[in-house]
């Protein structure tokens, strides 16, 4: 099955090019400027000092102050509250990536790496602030608020699978095996240079998501026309930076318009559930991650309407 939508996949794009050269030339494009003036210039430097300050190992030690912490709010190791810091700061999907890096340096079980896939990947405050608020939905909900809505859903969508799907597991209390150093990987030069080989490779694969999303939402834009709402959002679920862009000059009520915006900004999208699971490791699962966005983005929709007073 995965096999024959890879092929149908292929098969769109490739015709879109050659039939339509300058839509997809145009679209491809846009991809790459997203990809080399906004990508790079902030996530590669996080893929290189994240990756050094794994591999040290020193992260536990770190954050080990405030595990009491961690276990109340979270139920998670100290190591597993890094990449639930790195999700808030970073955004989609170095919160996934931490997690995957964490659980293969031996620094945090499956069970809490594929705990922690549930809840870690989040959208940026400078993405929020940028996209969401100030292109989307030209400032009509403050910033901060909007920011709040997303992390309380995200906390609650925790809850949810911390009570619920994962119970009676106590992940904080149970004991990791690190993963035995090799010579190769015990110098600070060796770990600057894994660092930036990992970085450097890791943004190239987002690279190639996203100009591969970019051509197929103008494929779609093109085929099926999308000039509604549902036609926007799907272009949105596909891809969220393309979504959030394309909504912005809707003619609708402030309320429907935060609506969308919101859920696409909590669920993330096809693109980056494409991204996270190119990311992590396949020994992890991502079931989990899929089910989890798409609460997340239903309870996000839920807060935005508690708070704007229309529920």
């Amino acid at each position: 099955m995965k096999k024959l939508l890879f092929t149908i996949f292929c098969i769109t794009q490739i015709g879109f090019i050659l039939v339509y050269p300058t839509e997809a030339l145009k679209a491809a494009r846009e991809g790459l400027n997203l990809w080399l003036n906004v990508m790079i210039p902030t996530l590669l430097p996080f893929l290189i000092c994240t990756g050094i300050l794994v591999q040290t190992g020193l992260i536990s030690r770190l954050l080990a102050p405030f595990k009491t912490l961690w276990k109340i709010v979270f139920d998670i190791s100290p190591a597993g509250a890094y990449a639930v810091l790195v999700g808030m700061l970073c955004g989609y999907p170095m919160g996934a990536k931490t997690t995957s890096d964490l659980y293969e340096n031996g620094q945090i079980t499956k069970k809490e790496a594929e705990y922690l896939l549930t809840f870690v990947n989040q959208s940026s405050p400078v993405f929020v602030r940028t996209y969401l608020c100030q292109i989307c939905l030209n400032d009509r909900v403050p910033f901060l608020k909007m920011m709040l809505i997303l992390w309380v859903s995200e906390w609650m969508t925790a809850q949810f699978f911390r009570f619920i799907i994962f119970r009676k597991k106590n992940y904080f209390g149970e004991e990791t095996v690190m993963k035995k150093e090799t010579p190769a990987t015990s110098s600070s030069e060796a770990f600057l240079d894994v660092s930036i080989m990992n970085g450097f490779e890791t943004i190239t694969r987002l690279g190639g998501y996203i100009l591969m999303f970019a051509i197929l939402s103008a494929c779609i834009s093109r085929w099926y026309i999308p000039h509604n709402v549902p036609g926007y959002l799907l272009t949105g679920i596909l891809e969220l930076t393309t979504g959030l862009y394309r909504l912005q000059p809707l003619i609708l009520p402030d309320i429907t318009k935060s609506i969308l915006a919101v859920f696409l900004t909590a669920s993330g999208g096809v693109c980056i559930a494409a991204q996270t699971r190119s990311l992590v490791t396949k020994e992890l699962s991502v079931r989990s991650y899929i089910v989890a966005k798409l609460l997340n983005g239903v309870i996000a929709v839920i807060l935005i309407l508690l708070v704007t007073k229309i529920v």
